[in-house]
């Protein structure tokens, strides 16, 4: 603990990038370039799953939502991180933090459970085709939005009232660039043990876990794709799962890494260095995944470009 007073604490004092010195105003714009990138990337795969009936299936259907979540999981990030960026002593205020930390959690729980189930829908189409209308119901799909929507919403409310609960004196500079869980948590003037216990039993609820089955999901996609005959019809099909496994290695593995190293937390600037790929870089691949490398995806963006830009010109 920082300072031998008991003063309680009302605002964190974020380092985050402030040692960056001249370089801070570079990374402001590359950051805000990142993010508008992201921002109009992924809403442009919403709006193509919604406007196009040839995408109205459900793994587009889960890459609308995957799109939603990413967009709310980093505006819960950078914009802070932008105005911390020009400001010379960035602080944040204990409510701010609070929720800050709470949709940081319940974003990123909803972000691995989605991955784990456009994992199962590849798993039906490819493994189990007959079955496939059976299994990936519109109700079925609605499901398991909606109960990765809710495992976020809970367990961050678990997660943020247990960490906020605990008294926090004297200390409160956190070096981070987000209110992430470890740093926060190592911050209260309590014992902290429960709240670590609680940090990795999530983990490996919710990345441990979707991270195995979805591995277990491509091993059977694997085999299956083994089993068919040529060449060409493997490249077909796994052609349908390389953007989602791209997205899944990027995601879970930097996830995976932060969270699940024995000393997470206690090498600042690494853990800086994950959290910024996790946060800022890697959604910013998945609309140029999702897009560029899927031809219906492409097709449909031609067909909406057409049609406005026949009207447009009929007008």
């Amino acid at each position: 603990m920082e300072g031998g007073n008991d003063t309680a604490v009302t605002e964190f004092i974020l380092l985050g990038f402030s040692g960056f010195g001249s370089l801070q105003v570079p990374l402001f714009c590359g950051v805000l370039c990142i993010y508008l990138v992201t921002l109009l990337g992924n809403a442009l795969i919403i709006l193509l799953t919604l406007a196009d009936p040839s995408l109205h299936s459900p793994m587009y259907f889960f890459l609308r939502h995957f799109s939603v979540v990413e967009i709310l999981y980093t505006t819960t990030i950078v914009p802070r991180m932008l105005v911390d960026l020009l400001s010379s002593c960035p602080t944040i205020p204990l409510a701010s933090c609070f929720t800050q930390l709470y949709f940081f959690a319940l974003f990123g729980i909803a972000e691995c459970c989605l991955l784990t189930a456009m994992a199962y829908d590849r798993y039906a189409a490819i493994c189990r085709p007959l079955y496939y209308t059976t299994l990936m119901r519109r109700e079925v799909c609605v499901r398991m939005v909606g109960a990765s929507y809710l495992m976020g919403i809970i367990t961050g409310t678990i997660h943020s009232i247990c960490i906020f609960t605990l008294p926090f004196h004297g200390a409160s500079t956190i070096h981070h660039f987000l209110c992430d869980i470890l740093p926060v948590l190592r911050l209260a003037s309590a014992s902290t043990f429960w709240g670590e216990v609680g940090n990795l039993v999530v983990t490996v609820a919710f990345i441990v876990s979707p991270f195995s089955l979805i591995i277990v999901s491509y091993a059977c996609i694997l085999t299956t794709i083994l089993g068919v005959a040529t060449s060409q019809e493997r490249q077909k099909i796994f052609s349908t799962c390389s953007s989602h496994l791209f997205v899944v290695m990027l995601f879970f593995g930097t996830g995976t890494l932060a969270y699940m190293r024995p000393w997470a937390g206690s090498f600042q600037d690494t853990d800086q260095i994950l959290a910024f790929f996790y946060t800022v870089v890697t959604p910013v691949f998945n609309p140029f995944v999702y897009t560029l490398r899927n031809k219906e995806v492409t097709g449909a963006m031609r067909r909406l470009m057409k049609k406005h830009l026949w009207n447009s010109s009929s007008a």
